[in-house]
């Protein structure tokens, strides 16, 4: 399997209403350099089935994503995941740790 597809297997362990992080992410799959993750997202190829918009950055700000920050953010907030100034609020209650 490929690192791609154990990306896409660890984003779908993310529950929604729960976010985790690029970095977390690669810490996962042992890759020491989280922009990869972004990378490897920016070519998802099924975006809300693979719902690579859970993942943010490690200071709780939404990040990047194919559809356009707004889009992101809409997908978050129908979750249930409150943000404001493009960050989340209470990023630590919303946090999923990748085990």
């Amino acid at each position: 399997m490929s690192i791609r597809e154990k990306c896409y297997r660890i984003i779908c362990k993310i529950p929604k209403g729960r976010v985790s992080t690029y970095k977390e992410v690669a810490e996962s799959l042992g890759i020491k350099g989280y922009r990869a993750i972004g990378m490897i997202l920016k070519k998802n190829p099924k975006p809300i089935e693979i719902p690579c918009h859970r993942v943010v950055k490690s200071n709780g700000e939404v990040g990047g994503y194919m559809g356009g920050i707004e889009r992101k953010i809409e997908l978050l907030r129908k979750e249930g995941i409150s943000i404001k100034n493009n960050k989340i609020v209470n990023f630590e209650r919303y946090f999923f740790k990748i085990k």
